[in-house]
């Protein structure tokens, strides 16, 4: 018996060790074989498929866009949309401005393309005009030269190249002369005295300057002269001797926006050009592959057998070794904090003190929160997250990020569990749930007093400014909305979820990005389009000050704005009262010192939802004029303060972020 028994152990051993390595081992194998068995490359494959879009047909390298080719297959500012029926495609440049560009035409053997803009006979269009300057990579064919006009003008000296314009939009007031300068530098000698509504950069046909200098034509009919014929300016050599070799032109996407030149291949990207003893080398490793892999599945086969008969199916090797390896990010983690981690529970500890999940406070993007109770009887707040592929990122960021912190406006986080699928985190229980129940909600929207609401809103700029600044670590929150704001018995608030967090050093604020992350409406404008800026803790900012609306005003301004049909959204509705010295209480009778901190919060407001970083204060100096008097506060300069549509997010370029 003692024999039997020794010899079951040997072998359960001897089975452990055996898979243990056989499974590392087949794993390597199929990661190996499996893509060189595809034939080619993912990426070149990708940017084989050529860009077509109505009477444009067929076009590659720098173009992209659509389905068909990604942004790595091009450039940047080449990208190219294609709307359901259109006849020819369209670029938005974003360069000092936004315009839309009709491409009419691309010669691929000269390297030009013919271009219009977009709504040409659309009245005079002239705003959009005023936003571009030509972009490095596009150069004007020598038959166009660019001019400046100044249009709208009065109280200028004679003797500059002036003519009439008229305008066919009544709502475009252009009254005045129009002036129009050759040489840049005349355009210095206009004087002080001279003021115009607008100025402009324009590609001219110098046949039709021509015309402009000796003849009567008119300013208007020369201006709309378009297409414009245009260059594009990029590394042709390079992608020539990629394509010779075989190879596909394409730019990196390890660096975003680089710009820099990659050649796709079969085996891969390479600097310049293919390999051309990379076929060889690929059909040695393919043979070795698969005499590996036949004879390991082979093997593996055996040694299933083999442990099942003797082990059952319960203690298969198989659900240890992954395992060990979905629970090596946390733990690398635990190591890293020590003794200060947080305390890990199992999925079983997580089911007892939440009594089976059976008290639900509440549902998030991310997962359920459910009311339970700890040994010692206090009461936690347990969020289960939703089972999500991957290596469990979005909790190590959580729980990372909330671990840095020890602050009276930052939840606090007593523990968590990482058990294969089921991931979970333990928070301190909070009883007056979220902020936004009491801004929304019809049947307690009276319950909060304004200097309650006053109270909320320096402590949760106090906790913003805690982890911008406070922390060895900075975090940025990027998901702060009156969802993610925590009340407690007292209605002192606590920032929440930090499942969007991002971790970056103190002194280098500037993050790069791959997707928009966040909720629409308290997106900041750098994070889905960077022609804004860079993304940084402003990003933070702008959302504090869109929830910041949100609280003293009493509604969603998100949803506001979406009933309205004219274009005049709440925060622009709020600003223009302002300006013109008007009450913007709503609902509300208040006294002197209640319009006093009313005041103080939507001014505060309006400087944080500034539309470029730069002019929004930082999280500091928000506390500052909060705690301050509303007297020492200005009136911000006027934002660009229509909230983006989901259309606007499908087609602007996306800057660069990931989790």
């Amino acid at each position: 018996m003692e024999h039997t028994y020794n010899l079951n152990i040997i072998r359960m051993m001897i089975s452990s060790i055996f898979i243990s390595i056989l499974f590392p081992f087949m794993t390597f194998i199929i990661l190996l074989v499996v893509p060189l068995s595809n034939g080619e490359d993912a990426k070149y494959a990708a940017c084989s498929s050529l860009y077509s879009c109505g009477k444009i047909q067929n076009i590659g390298y720098p173009f992209w866009g659509g389905d068909s080719r990604p942004d790595f297959c091009g450039i940047t500012d080449f990208k190219l949309n294609c709307l359901a029926g259109a006849e020819l495609p369209t670029m938005n440049v974003y360069n000092n401005g936004y315009l839309g560009l009709s491409v009419l035409g691309v010669n691929t053997s000269s390297h030009t393309m013919d271009i219009s803009r977009v709504k040409l006979l659309e009245s005079c269009y002239l705003q959009d005009i005023s936003k571009i300057t030509l972009l490095s990579s596009l150069k004007l064919d020598s038959r166009y030269s660019a001019i400046s006009l100044f249009y709208g003008c009065a109280d200028c000296v004679s003797g500059y190249n002036s003519k009439s314009f008229t305008c066919t939009n009544s709502n475009d007031h252009t009254t005045g002369s129009a002036y129009y300068f050759e040489d840049q530098s005349d355009i210095s000698k206009m004087g002080k005295s001279c003021s115009c509504m607008n100025n402009v950069t324009i590609p001219v046909d110098k046949s039709r300057l021509d015309e402009l200098r000796n003849t009567n034509a008119s300013l208007w009919s020369i201006l709309t002269n378009w297409p414009v014929e245009m260059e594009y300016m990029v590394n042709f050599t390079a992608c020539s001797k990629c394509e010779e070799s075989g190879g596909r032109c394409g730019s990196s996407d390890a660096v975003p926006f680089s710009e820099q030149f990659v050649c796709y291949c079969q085996d891969g990207p390479h600097q310049l050009e293919c390999s051309h003893s990379g076929g060889r080398r690929r059909s040695i490793i393919l043979g070795s592959g698969l005499a590996a892999l036949v004879l390991g599945t082979v093997m593996l086969i055996a040694v299933f057998i083999f442990s099942y008969r003797r082990r059952g199916t319960d203690n298969f090797p198989f659900q240890w070794s992954r395992k060990i390896a979905r629970d090596q990010n946390v733990a690398a983690f635990l190591k890293s904090y020590g003794s200060l981690a947080p305390k890990g529970y199992t999925y079983s500890e997580i089911r007892k003190m939440t009594n089976s999940f059976k008290d639900k406070l509440g549902e998030g993007g991310y997962g359920i929160v459910y009311k339970g109770r700890l040994n010692d009887g206090r009461f936690v707040a347990v969020k289960k997250l939703k089972i999500l592929e991957g290596d469990g990122k979005e909790v190590i960021s959580e729980v990372l990020s909330i671990s840095r912190t020890n602050h009276v406006n930052i939840v606090t986080l007593l523990g968590f569990c990482f058990e294969g699928d089921k991931r979970a985190l333990v928070f301190e229980f909070l009883p007056n749930g979220s902020l936004d129940k009491y801004i929304y909600g019809k049947e307690i929207e009276q319950s909060l007093e304004l200097e309650t609401m006053f109270n909320i809103a320096v402590g949760i700029a106090r906790g913003l400014d805690y982890l911008h600044r406070g922390c060895n670590t900075q975090i940025l929150h990027f998901d702060i909305k009156p969802h993610n704001i925590l009340l407690d018995e007292e209605f002192r608030p606590k920032i929440s979820d930090f499942g969007l967090a991002r971790l970056c050093p103190p002194m280098n604020s500037i993050i790069s990005m791959s997707v928009a992350r966040g909720t629409i409406g308290y997106i900041a404008p750098e994070v889905f389009c960077r022609y804004y800026g860079s993304v940084s803790h402003k990003s933070d900012v702008y959302s504090y000050g869109m929830m910041l609306l949100d609280l003293v005003c009493g509604r969603n301004t998100i949803a506001y704005d979406a009933q309205q049909n004219s274009e005049m959204c709440f925060p622009e509705w709020i600003y223009n009262r302002l300006e013109a010295v008007e009450e913007v209480a709503v609902n509300r009778i208040l006294n002197d010192d209640k319009k006093e901190i009313e005041r103080k919060m939507i001014l505060v407001s309006l400087w944080c939802i500034q539309t470029y970083p730069a002019n929004r204060p930082p999280m500091n100096r928000v506390v500052e004029m909060l705690e301050g008097s509303s007297k020492s506060l200005q009136l911000p300069p006027k934002p660009n303060l229509s909230s983006p549509t989901r259309s606007m997010f499908d087609s602007l370029p996306m800057i660069t972020m990931s989790t």
